[in-house]
């Protein structure tokens, strides 16, 4: 016994085992701990992601998603949805068949508002929002696969928060056929720090909330929904990490009773035989992994499957690598296809937002343009001084035009007034507000020039208004009047536009008063 203990070779495997129990160990651990920050990054990546993709599908609907908002708040109790609908086509339809019915021939929002339909009809659309809101934000969390997202309408005097949109339904206690809205929770500041903080401050903030509760141990993360500069409210998503915890850790602890398993019965047969038979395999394992991660050459994998002898750990090892460089390269095929499918629809959204910012009618921009254009020309104003002049120019008798010739021949006449504006404005931005009102951004040489940019656009109109071989609705007649931002007077661009208003309103009654005397 003494000499077995005494001999080299007894020495040397005690040596190599404790060593090898220490570096199994040490690289257990070292595993365990990597793979959980990778995983925590994505998952707190994930939950990003689908906070800035609800924020962004909800802000492409802004107006619509602010009354819906608005009347939730104040009507949730009244109001009675199905707690297992599954879409909200029926929805929808609905909607569109009563509006179209009440309001024929007219679309929602351009020529009726929401606040111009009857509390019923208000009623079927919110109906229809909600349906359509909740199940996005279901798709989504399943597509993440994520336990939870919703949106939370703070009410922050009282520290309570309203789940106005809950990604899990909850049934109504007097009847569970229907949904079950306005859940409504005091949370308390220091215990709910993250969320408030997210709300009170300005911007997007970083942290997760941790939580441990029925969904098991997850992170949430907030982002605030502004609309219009008035923050609204806030995008909830959730990401479960316990049971993936337990995943890594015993494939961490599977693996290294792997290793040591094969090390010690390696040891136990002979040193000779593990360099020769095994520490050459892995010699060339090695040197294949080390090429791929160079080379990143797919064909490594069949170099590797065919020096797999039998089905010792080795071989496993080395089926196992072989099996990693094909689901890496095969991932790095889906990194690059995801990529360019984010990219086609991140052009999609631009192409979208032009879109939504031109007038159809006229081909310029639109309102919804122009209050853009006000928001930057603002914060242009905060930094450093500006100039600039805002002119509106307003079709007369468009309402006679159109039901006298129809509104083929209005909206010729809403063209022939744009083109005179943009030629007598040509270096200034023109938006289209509606009807026949037109608004001029006047800046650059226009600014210098604008009496004589207003004399060009009323000698334009005077000329085509006196030509007696244009049809009776191609002689149009048009006002317009400008006023220049004062610094001294002036708050905002709103002051100005008041003005150019009034400056438009008082050339309508001089031509009024000039048709009279004609």
């Amino acid at each position: 016994m003494g000499k077995k203990t005494d001999s080299l070779l007894f020495r040397f495997g005690i040596v190599f085992l404790i060593f090898t129990l220490v570096t199994i160990i040490i690289s257990a651990i070292m595993t365990y701990f990597g793979q959980m920050n990778i995983y925590e990054r994505q998952c707190e990546r994930d939950i990003r992601q689908l906070a800035h993709y609800l924020r962004e599908m909800i802000l492409d609907d802004s107006e619509n998603f602010l009354i819906y908002k608005n009347y939730y708040m104040e009507h949730y109790d009244e109001v009675d949805i199905p707690y297992d609908f599954d879409d909200f086509i029926s929805s929808r339809q609905k909607f569109e068949a009563e509006f179209s019915e009440v309001y024929p021939g007219k679309a929602y929002g351009k020529e009726v508002r929401f606040e111009d339909m009857s509390p019923e009809l208000q009623e079927t659309w919110f109906i229809y929002m909600h349906e359509y809101w909740l199940l996005t934000f279901e798709k989504a969390r399943k597509s993440f696969q994520l336990p939870y997202t919703y949106f939370l309408v703070p009410r922050p005097e009282i520290y309570h928060m309203v789940y106005m949109i809950d990604g899990e339904r909850t049934r109504r206690k007097d009847d569970p056929d229907l949904l079950y809205l306005g859940d409504e929770y005091y949370d308390d500041p220091e215990e709910y720090a993250v969320q408030w903080e997210a709300w009170f401050s300005d911007g997007e903030k970083e942290g997760y909330q941790v939580w441990d509760n029925e969904w098991g141990h997850t992170y949430a993360f907030y982002t605030p929904l502004e609309i219009g500069g008035e923050k609204i409210g806030l995008i909830g998503t959730e990401v479960e990490v316990a049971d993936v915890n337990r995943e890594i850790l015993i494939n961490t602890l599977n693996q290294g009773a792997g290793i040591a398993a094969m090390l010690v019965i390696v040891m136990l047969v002979m040193l000779w035989v593990i360099y020769k038979r095994h520490i050459t395999r892995i010699s060339r394992l090695a040197d294949g992994i080390q090429t791929f991660a160079k080379e990143k050459d797919v064909n490594l994998a069949g170099f590797i499957r065919r020096d797999i002898r039998g089905k010792d750990e080795i071989s496993a090892l080395e089926k196992q690598v072989a099996d990693m460089i094909m689901e890496l390269d095969a991932y790095m095929e889906t990194l690059v296809r995801t990529a360019d499918e984010l990219s086609a629809t991140k052009r999609e959204a631009v192409a979208m937002s032009e879109i939504s910012q031109k007038d159809p009618v006229t081909g310029i921009r639109n309102k919804t343009a122009y209050e853009s254009e006000v928001k930057r020309l603002e914060w242009e104003m905060e930094q450093h001084p500006v100039r600039f002049g805002i002119g509106l120019a307003d079709l007369n008798g468009l309402k006679w035009i159109n039901e006298t010739f129809g509104e083929d021949q209005g909206n010729h006449s809403i063209r022939k007034v744009c083109r005179l504006v943009c030629s007598s404005f040509h270096h200034s931005p023109v938006f289209h507000l509606g009807g026949g009102r037109f608004v001029i951004l006047i800046e650059n040489e226009d600014l210098e020039e604008a009496d004589e940019r207003a004399a060009e656009f009323e000698a334009g109109i005077d000329a085509v208004s006196r030509d007696e071989n244009l049809l009776q609705w191609e002689r149009i007649s048009a006002a317009l009047g400008y006023a220049i931002f004062d610094p001294n007077l002036d708050e905002n661009v709103q002051n100005v536009y008041d003005k150019a208003n009034e400056a438009m309103l008082l050339r309508k009654d001089r031509m009024r008063a000039e048709e009279e005397e004609e």
